[in-house]
C-alpha cells in the first residue's frame, strides 16, 4: 500500500476509536459551546464579537495540542507506539491518519461555535471564508504538532493534565479567547504576542468580524509557520516511541 493509503486508513481508525467513546467524543466537542452559553447567560451577548473567535481559537487548540498531548503519552506508556514502530507503516502515515483525526475534530468544533454564535446569540457569519479557512487548517496544523512534541517533555501520564493545563490555561486568558486583548498588561501582552494562539484568534477575529483580507495579517501567519516549524523539527529530533 502506498503512504497515502496507510495514512487514510490510519484515519479512518482514529475516527473509529474516536466515537467509541461516545460521551467523551461529546463532551469534546460540547466544552466551547458550554463555554459560550455560561458566558452569555451571564454576562450577556454583548460580547460575541470576542467569544466567537475566540472560542473558536480555543477549540483549535483543545481538540489538537491537549487531546494530542494526552494520546501521545498514554500510547506510549501502554507500548502501543512500540508496536506501531514495529510495523511497515511509515511514521509519516502514522502522524497523518492522527493528525487528520484532530484536524476532523477541530473542524465541527469551529463549524459549531459559528452556528450557534449566530443563530442563537446573533453572532458574524464568516466575511471573508478564505482568511477563516486559511487561519482555522494553518492553527491546526501547528497546535498538532506542538501537541505531539510537547507529550516528549511530559514523563507519564498521571502527569499529563498537569502540564497541558499549565500551559493551555494561562494561553486562553492572555490571547483574547474570553475578553479583548487590548487591554492586557505590557507584558503579559508581549508573552500573548510570541504564542500562536493569540494569532489564531486574530486570524478567526478578522474572518468572522472585521471581514479584512489575509494580507493584512501575514506577520500572524508568520508566527504561526515558525512554531509549526519548531513543532515539527521537536517531532523529528526528539519523539520517542518507547517509554
Amino acid at each position: 500500500m502506498s503512504t497515502a493509503s496507510l495514512a487514510w486508513s490510519q484515519f479512518r481508525f482514529e475516527r473509529r476509536m474516536f466515537w467509541r467513546n461516545p460521551s467523551a467524543a461529546l463532551f469534546n466537542f460540547m466544552l466551547p459551546l458550554l463555554f459560550l452559553v455560561l458566558i452569555c447567560s451571564v454576562y450577556g451577548s454583548s460580547n460575541i464579537d470576542v467569544l466567537e473567535p475566540g472560542l473558536a481559537g480555543m477549540a483549535v487548540m483543545s481538540t489538537t495540542f491537549i487531546a494530542l498531548s494526552y494520546n501521545m503519552v498514554f500510547l506510549r506508556e501502554q507500548g502501543v507506539l512500540k508496536r506501531v514502530r514495529g510495523t511497515p507503516m511509515p511514521p509519516s502515515a502514522y502522524f497523518a491518519g492522527v493528525i487528520g483525526n484532530s484536524v476532523a475534530n477541530a473542524l465541527v468544533q469551529v463549524t459549531l461555535v459559528i452556528t450557534v454564535g449566530h443563530f442563537v446569540y446573533s453572532g458574524n457569519l464568516p466575511k471573508n471564508w478564505i482568511e477563516l479557512i486559511v487561519f482555522t487548517g494553518v492553527g491546526v496544523a501547528c497546535f498538532a504538532t506542538l501537541g505531539i512534541a510537547f507529550a516528549q517533555a511530559i514523563p507519564n501520564f498521571d502527569a499529563a493534565p498537569a502540564y497541558t493545563n499549565a500551559v493551555f490555561l494561562p494561553a486562553i486568558f492572555i490571547s483574547g479567547v474570553f475578553y479583548s486583548s487590548t487591554s492586557l498588561p505590557t507584558v503579559l501582552d508581549a508573552i500573548a504576542q510570541i504564542l500562536p494562539l493569540r494569532h489564531v484568534v486574530e486570524g478567526l477575529t478578522a474572518s468572522l468580524i472585521t471581514g479584512s483580507s489575509l494580507a493584512h495579517h501575514l506577520d500572524a501567519l508568520v508566527v504561526l509557520f515558525v512554531w509549526l516549524a519548531f513543532g515539527l523539527w521537536v517531532i523529528m529530533r526528539r519523539f520517542r516511541w518507547e517509554q
